[in-house]
């Protein structure tokens, strides 16, 4: 049984980590951290009620629990020192909280090293297997089709824009492309073409009703190529989730997204 903590465990995406932890054959839910309903058990609020476990606002109830794999579900405001906390206390952990930047990703490679490589990280900006393998078929369709726009949609809560699903699909594109394109830049409106990320045009959408999509679209002489990727309910990414849980503890130092945990063949 590996012993999971949750960061975060009153959220939306954190009571659902929970709930899939607990329901888990090989996985066992011993700490959740959360700033609110604190004292109150986390069974009945993730409907099971079997799962015994108080709400803490301090992180050192991991340490108390034996945590052996941490899950952060949290916000971009907090996220990085939630990480230092883990590798100055040798914790493996799991972070699907976005907005976290290359500067961020350095550093945490360099606390990594400095704390003597005792803990390992999986930095995931999305869990579901789908939106991995749409950035996987995107970078492929690079090298053919310079010309690429990215659109993202999320629900009006989303803390980011752009998601950081989109801002690593970008940098795969960029990655995997030849001849740069530079598209028009005529706006009548401020913005209507969205952000430039290196030639890269990203439209962030934020409606009610939306959770998570994605979709790239390419243009070429006398065609176009879309790839898309719709999560309908957060319950896609708890897959990716408990895969992530169960591979850390063998992924050395800091992984960067699922891809390396699927064992997917190498580009041609």
């Amino acid at each position: 049984m590996i012993r999971v903590g949750v960061i975060g465990a009153c959220g939306k995406m954190g009571q659902m980590v929970c709930r899939a932890v607990a329901e888990a054959d090989d996985l066992s839910l011993v700490a959740a951290i959360d700033r609110s309903r604190v004292g109150e058990s986390i069974g009945p609020l993730i409907g099971y009620p079997p799962t015994d476990v108080p709400v803490s606002d301090e992180l050192d109830r991991l340490l108390e629990a034996e945590v052996e794999v941490a899950v952060d579900f949290t916000h971009p405001d907090v996220v990085v020192d939630n990480i230092r906390w883990c590798v100055s206390h040798a914790m493996n952990l799991v972070v699907g909280t976005t907005g976290i930047g290359e500067e961020e990703l350095e550093e945490v490679r360099g606390l990594i090293e400095h704390e003597g490589s005792e803990s390992n990280v999986v930095v995931a900006p999305n869990f579901a297997l789908g939106a991995v393998l749409m950035q996987r078929f995107a970078a492929e369709a690079a090298r053919h089709f310079p010309a690429v726009e990215v659109i993202e949609l999320h629900h009006d809560a989303k803390a980011d824009a752009p998601s950081g699903t989109a801002m690593a699909t970008v940098r795969r594109l960029l990655e995997e492309r030849g001849d740069a394109y530079q598209g028009p830049d005529a706006e009548s409106v401020e913005g209507a073409r969205g952000g430039d990320l290196e030639g890269v045009r990203v439209h962030s959408v934020r409606l009610p009703g939306l959770v998570a999509h994605h979709e790239v679209i390419f243009g070429g002489r006398g065609q176009t190529l879309t790839i898309r990727h719709d999560s309908m309910d957060r319950s896609s990414f708890m897959p990716g989730v408990l895969m992530a849980i169960r591979a850390v503890s063998t992924r050395p130092g800091l992984t960067v997204g699922l891809e390396p945990l699927l064992n997917l063949p190498a580009p041609p």
